[in-house]
C-alpha cells in the first residue's frame, strides 16, 4: 500500500512530516488519521503545481483560503469529485491548517441531502453476523459481536480492560472509561450469543501471552490489540461476508457496524436520549441523524409511484 500513497512534493516534505507526526498523536480513529494524510498529500501535490507564490497558503490566511477555494473547484470540476468528499477534504484541510496555527479554511461547504449514516440492512447484518461466527478465534469472534451489539468505537473497544465487561449468567455489561470527549457510559450487553463469545474469549485469554495483563483484547505477542488491528479484522469480515465494492475491497467498517446499532436503536422506537446516551453522544442532533432516511429509503419512495403502462 506504501507504493501507492501520493508522493509529497520535496517543498513540502518538511510541512508533511510535522503534520503526520502530529495526527499520529491526534486522539482521531485510525480511519480518520488515513483519510485525512491522504487527502493532505493530495492537496500539497495539487499545491506544488499551481506554483502559488507568496504569500505562501502555508503561512497565510488569506493566501490559505484563496488556495482552498481554488482546491474544492478543482475537485469538483477537474476530478468530478461529489459535494460530499470535497466537503470531507476541506475538513481535512481544515484539521492540516489548525496544526499550522491558521486556523480552518474559510471556504463554503456544499449543502448535502440529509441521509442517516450509512448503515448494514438486515440481509446484510445476517451475513456479517455469520462472517464473524466463522472466525477462527474466540477472540475475533468475540469482537465481532461486542461491536456489533454495543456500537462501540474502535477506539474504546481496544481501551477495554477485563473488568470493564463483567458477565453473569444472564446479565453482562460494557464500561466504557473513557469515550470521545472524556466521557463514561454503560451499555448493556443483553445478547446471550455476544456474551457467549465473550466468555469464550475470556477463557482463551488465559493461555495467550499477556494473559496476566490487564487488557482485555490481546495480540498474539501478548500486547494490548491495536485499531488497525480491529479495523483489518472488519475488512476481513466484510471479505468473508461478500459486503465488498465493484472493485472487490471491503465496503464495510467499524464505522457502519457503529452506525448499524444506532440505526437499529432508533428503527426500533427506543428514545432518542437513551440511544444517545447507549453510543456516547453530547449533541442529540448527532443521534437524530440516525432517524433520517438513507438512500434505500429514498429509493423505495419514488420505486413506489406508478410506472409507464
Amino acid at each position: 500500500m506504501a507504493g501507492l500513497r501520493q508522493q509529497v512534493p520535496a517543498r513540502f516534505a518538511a510541512v508533511y512530516m510535522g503534520y503526520a507526526a502530529a495526527l499520529a498523536r491526534a486522539p482521531l480513529d485510525a480511519d480518520t488519521r488515513r483519510a485525512y494524510d491522504s487527502r493532505v498529500r493530495g492537496y500539497l501535490a495539487w499545491l506544488a503545481t499551481e506554483d502559488p507564490g507568496e504569500p505562501s497558503p502555508l503561512g497565510d490566511p488569506h493566501a490559505r483560503d484563496f488556495a482552498a477555494r481554488d482546491y474544492r473547484a478543482h475537485l469538483k470540476t477537474a476530478r468530478k469529485r461529489s459535494a460530499s468528499t470535497v466537503n470531507a477534504h476541506l475538513t481535512a484541510l481544515d484539521h492540516f491548517y489548525v496544526h499550522l496555527g491558521l486556523g480552518r479554511v474559510q471556504v463554503r461547504r456544499d449543502r448535502l441531502p440529509k441521509r442517516a449514516p450509512r448503515a448494514l440492512d438486515t440481509r446484510e447484518q445476517k451475513r456479517y453476523l455469520r462472517a464473524a461466527e466463522r472466525q477462527p478465534l474466540a477472540r475475533d469472534r468475540a469482537i465481532g459481536r461486542l461491536l456489533f451489539y454495543t456500537g462501540l468505537r474502535v477506539s474504546e473497544l481496544v481501551a477495554l480492560d477485563m473488568d470493564d465487561v463483567p458477565l453473569s449468567a444472564r446479565k453482562g455489561k460494557v464500561i466504557v472509561r473513557s469515550g470521545k470527549g472524556g466521557n463514561s457510559r454503560e451499555v448493556p450487553l443483553v445478547d446471550p450469543s455476544g456474551r457467549a463469545a465473550q466468555a469464550e474469549w475470556n477463557a482463551e485469554r488465559a493461555g495467550w501471552p499477556g494473559g496476566g495483563t490487564p487488557a482485555l483484547f490481546l495480540n498474539r505477542r501478548g500486547g494490548r490489540l491495536s485499531s488497525r488491528a480491529v479495523d483489518q479484522l472488519l475488512d476481513e469480515l466484510a471479505v468473508d461476508a461478500d459486503l465488498v465494492d465493484d472493485n472487490g475491497k471491503p465496503a464495510i467498517s467499524a464505522h457502519n457496524v457503529r452506525h448499524t446499532f444506532g440505526t437499529n436503536l432508533i428503527r426500533a422506537g427506543v428514545d432518542i436520549v437513551v440511544v444517545a446516551e447507549l453510543m456516547g453522544h453530547e449533541d442529540l442532533e448527532t443521534t437524530r441523524l440516525y432517524a433520517l432516511p438513507t438512500e434505500a429509503d429514498v429509493e423505495a419512495a419514488v420505486a413506489r409511484l406508478p410506472a409507464d403502462q
